[in-house]
């Protein structure tokens, strides 16, 4: 337990240092004092714009939107008992992408003035994909329901929802004009740049209180690790820990996915990660997800930057690249102890 105390101290100071990095990554080469008096609008009427509506805005959303996939990965896990849980494998995902593509579909390049007008609202397509993302978690928890929100029908159910959203989305596109088509295929890759200020908050004012109520919980996760039937003798009441864990986890991933796309493999390594090297007890291993989550995306958003120069990469793509030979890596690897070691 101490060893990973420490590690959340270490691992709090990456994210200070990863944010503030992230500050001076981009096409304009910015010294430290503009980038410091442009926060502060105390700089020139450019650098003071690519603060305030550029690099302030996607900073924060790698922050909360790494933290909360992070989150929201470890907590699917825990509950359904199931390693590959993840926004991604539960459907999630998915069902917010075509939410967002069935929007774009029916409103982007229309000419219609009241259609124009929904279209040009920053929050139109979000709102969607998030209303969508929503759909599906609810049916997801009302037809686990009929089997007492069993972790094998809850993940049975998800990737079902996975597959039914993806062919929704995949008939959206084939029915997309060319220009349609371009909008569609690009909000797909996930990216951070048409997150706002306000949107930022919104992630913000989910993630602080789930993030509260999974650390209060912490002795109930650890208590659910060791079996139902433990559990229960302990007084934790599974199924309704359970189905609120799931909408929690479920929300923090809906309101990432409808704000910037699919950004995989964040939810599903953070926590593996963190489980790898500091064990499983529940009181450390939910905030070192949440950092590692947060610390994932900020680098892989300042490569894209790098990387990317004047062309923006679509840091989803990135996070895939280095995710996926990651989550293999960290299977292959002997592990020592177990998932019951709650050092």
């Amino acid at each position: 337990m101490k060893k990973a105390r420490i590690a959340i101290g270490i691992l709090s100071i990456i994210v200070v240092f990863c944010f503030l990095g992230s500050f001076f990554a981009g096409y304009a080469n910015l010294s430290f004092s503009e980038v410091f008096l442009g926060l502060f609008q105390r700089s020139s009427d450019a650098n003071n714009r690519i603060m305030l509506y550029l690099r302030l805005p996607r900073t924060l959303a790698a922050l909360l939107v790494g933290a909360s996939l992070g989150l929201s990965g470890l907590m699917m896990q825990t509950s359904l008992d199931n390693p590959m849980a993840s926004p991604v494998t539960l459907g999630v995902s998915n069902a917010a992408s075509f939410g967002a593509n069935l929007f774009l579909l029916l409103f982007y390049g229309t000419s219609a003035v009241g259609f124009s007008r929904v279209a040009s609202n920053p929050f139109a397509v979000s709102g969607f994909a998030f209303l969508f993302a929503l759909l599906s978690i609810a049916l997801s928890l009302f037809l686990s329901g009929f089997r007492r929100f069993e972790p094998t029908t809850v993940v049975l159910v998800g990737i079902a929802m996975a597959a039914f959203f993806q062919a929704l989305t995949t008939l959206c596109q084939f029915l997309a004009q060319d220009e349609t088509l371009s909008a569609l295929v690009g909000w797909s890759f996930g990216s951070l740049e048409r997150l706002t200020l306000p949107e930022d908050g919104i992630l913000a004012l989910a993630l602080v209180p789930s993030l509260a109520f999974f650390v209060l919980y912490s002795s109930r996760y650890d208590a659910l690790l060791s079996g139902e039937e433990f559990a229960r003798s302990v007084g934790v009441k599974v199924t309704a820990l359970r189905m609120v864990t799931l909408l929690l986890a479920s929300l923090l991933a809906a309101l990432s996915v409808s704000f910037c796309g699919i950004i995989g493999f964040v939810g599903i390594v953070a926590p593996h990660l963190f489980k790898r090297f500091f064990g499983y007890a529940h009181r450390t291993l939910i905030p070192g997800s949440a950092l590692l989550g947060a610390i994932l995306l900020l680098l892989c958003d300042m490569l894209t930057r790098w990387i990317g120069r004047a062309t923006a990469l679509p840091v989803g793509a990135v996070t895939s690249l280095f995710g996926a030979p990651a989550f293999l890596l960290l299977f292959l690897l002997p592990q020592k102890g177990g998932r019951h070691a709650l050092r």
